[in-house]
């Protein structure tokens, strides 16, 4: 046991270095900022120990770094990477009000569009039924399906 220990004490950088690739392995998993912060605190006790620093030392600045990191850098920068153009618009929002081409004919229970190179089961927003291979507008999207309009009629309902 006193070997052990010892062996630790020696080399203690490489039991940190071993913690920094764990948390950043989990990091890379799971992508909350969360591990990634503990990876910089064992990196810091990994730092602590190429100088010298005692085994309680190296687990404070370990802890240290750690909370400063999720107390003060995760905050800032889930803010960021969430941070967004406002004007900037969903894969659903941006298909709303697109032009679409009638496959086969669209009733108000089946029929199938072709919308920026897909294909989306559709229904007309009113019922009425559209021929296949005329151009259509999208309405609005209900779960896999495009709800449809003769293109130029009305404005585009809310989703």
């Amino acid at each position: 046991m006193q070997e052990v220990f010892e062996w630790m004490l020696s080399y203690g950088w490489a039991l940190w270095l071993v913690l920094f690739l764990g948390f950043a392995a989990v990091e890379a998993l799971t992508l909350d900022l969360f591990f990634g912060m503990l990876a910089v605190g064992a990196l810091a006790a990994m730092l602590a120990s190429f100088f010298a620093a005692p085994l309680f030392l190296q687990v404070v600045v370990f802890a240290v770094v750690s909370v400063l990191m999720i107390g003060v850098v995760r905050p800032i920068a889930l803010k960021h990477l969430q941070k967004g153009d406002k004007d900037q618009l969903s894969n659903i929002d941006r298909i709303i009000g697109a032009p679409a081409l009638t496959l086969e004919s669209v009733t108000g229970s089946s029929g199938t569009v072709k919308i920026g190179g897909d294909t989306w089961t559709a229904r007309s927003v009113d019922g009425s039924p559209l021929p296949a291979g005329v151009e259509v507008s999208v309405a609005r999207i209900e779960g896999a399906t495009a709800l449809v309009q003769a293109a130029g009629t009305g404005s585009t309902a809310a989703h």
